[in-house]
């Protein structure tokens, strides 16, 4: 889990220390994030730097209010360079970003 760099505490203090809520919060975010990650997925191949801009941010803001900092650092260099009109990180970090859903399953 180390490699999530998961904030765990900063998470349970968004939830009020309520482990329930907090794993259904994580359930929804792996939906969206994989549904996020489609929409992402598809503008690269498409060459669309607005819509992968559009996915990584609302994929980076889910992140951070759950803790997930390595997710949400990666996802805000795409958004950042996606900002400028390039795709180029998005591509270089896709799949780093799907390891690391992956590895948010396993929670």
């Amino acid at each position: 889990m180390n490699d999530l760099c998961w904030n765990k505490e900063f998470a349970m203090n968004q939830v009020d220390n309520d482990e329930e809520l907090l794993q259904e919060l994580i359930a929804i975010f792996q939906d969206s994030s994989a549904s996020d990650m489609a929409i992402l997925t598809q503008a690269v191949e498409k060459g669309d730097p607005t819509e992968a801009r559009g996915a990584a941010h609302s994929i980076k803001g889910a992140a951070a209010s759950l803790g997930l900092e390595a997710i949400r650092d990666v996802v805000m260099v795409i958004e950042q360079d996606c900002r400028e009109g390039s795709l180029a990180v998005a591509r270089e970090k896709l799949p780093q970003f799907e390891a690391l859903l992956e590895r948010l399953r396993e929670l």
